[in-house]
């Protein structure tokens, strides 16, 4: 089994012979993660997957206080990932990624995270066993899964649909008496 988190159920990985491991999710099983619990000011939580085999491998690390962020002249923190030797923060020149975090400069709220429920994934959740459905969604919006809160629908048909279709094929209904949900909209996404 993949590395995971303490009472954590484990990811039981399976390879389709694309070098590339998934987690199985079935009627009977889903790995879960502890609950997220927000880290003390000034450090950080990191969930890193991978496509030789981590699946939200959790590390921790603590953000440098700088007196000055680059470009600006008020605070912020710095973290980077250097070599696996050298992870974390140090006073050195990071080898790999540099993170500048300037906390005076505020551009947006996050309101959440999830993912996008196209035609093609809900015939794929259709097609699973009642029991694996919700094995499946509860790995996406549970406390024991990932927390997802939004999620985005296209709007008619996109490049995961099995056939293109609109709302209103009729031409100048600008008041969109014509106006209908697709079967795709009705019996799977809404």
């Amino acid at each position: 089994t993949l590395s995971c988190l303490p009472g954590a159920r484990p990811c039981i990985p399976k390879d389709f012979g694309h070098g590339s491991p998934v987690c199985v999710c079935n009627a009977t099983y889903c790995d879960t993660l502890d609950p997220l619990v927000l880290p003390a000011p000034g450090s950080y939580v990191k969930y890193e997957s991978s496509k030789a085999g981590k699946r939200l491998e959790r590390s921790e690390g603590r953000f440098q206080s700088s007196l000055r962020t680059p470009g600006s002249a008020t605070g912020g923190w710095r973290c980077h990932r250097g070599t696996p030797r050298h992870r974390g923060l140090s006073r050195a020149p990071p080898a790999g990624l540099l993170l500048t975090l300037n906390i005076s400069a505020l551009y947006q709220h996050v309101k959440g995270f999830g993912g996008s429920l196209s035609d093609a994934a809900a015939m794929n959740i259709l097609k699973l066993s009642q029991p694996a459905q919700d094995n499946l969604l509860r790995s996406y919006f549970s406390e024991s899964g990932i927390e997802y809160n939004l999620i985005r629908v296209p709007m008619a048909c996109s490049d995961f649909s099995v056939r293109p279709y609109s709302y209103d094929d009729v031409p100048n209904d600008y008041e969109l008496k014509h106006f209908r949900l697709a079967d795709e909209d009705v019996k799977m996404k809404v």
